[in-house]
């Protein structure tokens, strides 16, 4: 698509923010909601709203049958070989949680789980609250794996894998696939959390090979309320139902219950299914963009933002890996990220300040956190130009 015909999409980037124009680069936290998939949304509740899966009336039927449509596309999307293997949760926090609910019921005292260094908040604490013991695999000083130190982490009470497709803050896409051959090596199942691959890269969850792989819809210019959990179906099938109501169950009695095969047995309750039905106007979005269109963008523009900020004295990158994806992390010398953050905010720029929930990595790196830029087409060098000559003001107004 031209510029002009995105930019078009999304009318929020028409808004002024403290008397200037916006330029919206908080992409990793939530990127925008184009057009076609808000007609989506509205097109839902107003022609489609009736419960699914429950009745047998018209409309029940209709929208059943196009929330079933959703999951056969979102399948198709990332490469899941049967539309059962896609569960539908609030978003990649509640995926994750899903699985560390269900498959550690039966983990020992002593079960660990193998994370990274670079895993925001909700792949670490639902294993804690799990009871696993996490082994951490350390990062380069460019802030990729130490892949070296992977196989040194496993042992008899290794339980699971689970790690970041690519990092909130740094942008290192990290290589997946590799890890997922190592775990399942000695026998380890895998989750990769998706959260910040799926609108930048296409994701092919069978080359992966993953057990598990979750995202939410938000970040890639999809409603709020609406995750995936992708299984394969064996993995599915060792995990016990995640809570308990209407939908997931075959027959209650008040002695016994049993239960619905994947996806159904996960999905418990009305679901989310007005936005729901939206998930193939946002895929379509991203197809419609195009996967080289995307790349090509947000490369150019991460590259346009890196030199200008590295000519900037005072400002020091954080996160350097070959390859990283659209995130660019910075912390500007005598200033906090909040406050920071605040300035930039003044002159219309929107980006993400503090730890970015990825305390651990905080710690690691030596920092408190960092101010963190994230692209996506709908930006233009004019923003990255914009963003640049504000961070070089704000650093002149901090010295």
């Amino acid at each position: 698509m031209e510029i002009n015909t995105i930019l078009s999409d999304f009318p929020i980037l028409r808004r002024e923010v403290n008397g200037h124009r916006l330029v919206y680069l908080d992409n990793a936290a939530t990127s925008l909601t184009p057009e076609p998939v808000v007609a989506a949304i509205a097109d839902a509740y107003r022609n489609h709203k009736s419960n699914v899966h429950r009745g047998i009336h018209t409309l029940s039927q209709e929208t059943t049958t196009l929330m079933e449509r959703s999951r056969e596309c979102v399948a198709r999307f990332i490469g899941a070989a049967s539309s059962s293997s896609i569960v539908f949760t609030r978003g990649t926090t509640e995926a994750i949680n899903l699985v560390a609910a269900t498959i550690s019921r039966n983990w020992d005292a002593d079960a660990e789980v193998i994370v990274t260094a670079m895993e925001h908040h909700s792949n670490i604490v639902p294993w804690q609250l799990a009871g696993a013991k996490l082994r951490v695999i350390p990062l380069m000083p460019d802030g990729s794996l130490d892949m070296a130190a992977v196989e040194g982490l496993f042992s008899t009470r290794t339980r699971l894998m689970a790690v970041a497709h690519v990092s909130n803050v740094l942008g290192t896409v990290n290589p997946v696939a590799q890890l997922v051959a190592i775990a399942h090596r000695h026998g380890v199942p895998i989750l990769v959390d998706g959260a910040q691959a799926v609108a930048h890269m296409p994701v092919d969850v069978q080359a992966i090979d993953c057990d598990y792989y979750a995202f939410s819809a938000h970040k890639m210019y999809g409603p709020t309320g609406v995750g995936v959990l992708y299984g394969k179906p064996e993995a599915l099938a060792q995990l016990p139902p995640y809570q308990g109501g209407g939908e997931m169950v075959d027959k209650v009695t008040f002695e016994h219950t049993t239960f619905e095969d994947a996806p159904l047995r996960f999905e418990a309750g009305t679901p989310n299914f007005v936005d729901i039905l939206a998930m193939p106007a946002a895929i379509g979005y991203i197809e419609g963009l195009g996967w080289d269109t995307i790349s090509a963008t947000e490369h150019a523009l991460l590259q346009r933002a890196v030199a200008g900020l590295s000519a900037i004295e005072g400002v020091r990158l954080i996160g350097t890996a070959p390859g990283k994806d659209a995130v660019l992390s910075f912390v500007v010398e005598g200033g906090s990220s909040y406050d920071v953050g605040l300035l930039l905010d003044r002159l219309g720029i929107a980006v993400r300040t503090g730890h970015h929930c990825a305390q651990p990595l905080m710690e690691a790196l030596g920092i408190t956190g960092t101010v963190r830029a994230s692209f996506a087409p709908y930006n233009t060098m004019e923003d990255v130009d914009a963003f640049v000559a504000a961070v070089s003001k704000v650093v002149r107004m901090l010295s």
